[in-house]
């Protein structure tokens, strides 16, 4: 029943309040800046998707939405997280099964994150995994107001 309730209380759009990366070494950092946006969106028939960047992501000098320099590229794509796929809630942990992402290599594979809601809040954890050639843990707070 516990896990029942718990994916209930999932459901829903919950917004970025802080996304922080710490490292082995006790150093915590923002890789997208202490003011990054993002949703993370969870449904009732077991689907998520996420996206993460931050505020102020510098813009193309083209309107070509295929166009831009490499330069422009590397720099989005060095500023963005994106993935999709199914989910399920298993005690303490949530699993979400990437169907697709914006990292090719988490295509079908499974995160894992320990979750802790506190309120309208959601505190996602990762275990630690290579961020910017670095053993590193994100933490994510999403509020659901």
């Amino acid at each position: 029943m516990l896990a029942a309730v718990n994916l209930e209380r999932f459901v829903g759009t919950w917004k970025l309040v802080s996304f922080e990366t710490r490292g082995e070494d006790g150093e915590v950092a923002y890789p997208f800046g202490k003011d990054a946006l993002g949703y993370i969106m969870y449904s009732a028939d077991d689907y998520m998707s996420v996206t993460v960047l931050p505020k102020n992501r510098r813009r193309f000098n083209t309107q070509d939405i295929l166009g831009g320099t490499i330069e422009e590229k590397v720099t989005a794509a060095e500023s963005y997280i994106s993935y999709f796929g199914r989910y399920e809630v298993i005690q303490d942990r949530v699993i979400h099964h990437v169907e697709a992402s914006f990292f090719p290599n988490w295509v079908g594979v499974d995160q894992e994150r320990f979750y802790r809601f506190d309120g309208n809040r959601l505190t996602l954890s990762a275990a630690p995994m290579l961020i910017n050639g670095k053993s590193q843990s994100a933490h994510l707070i999403w509020d659901k107001s």
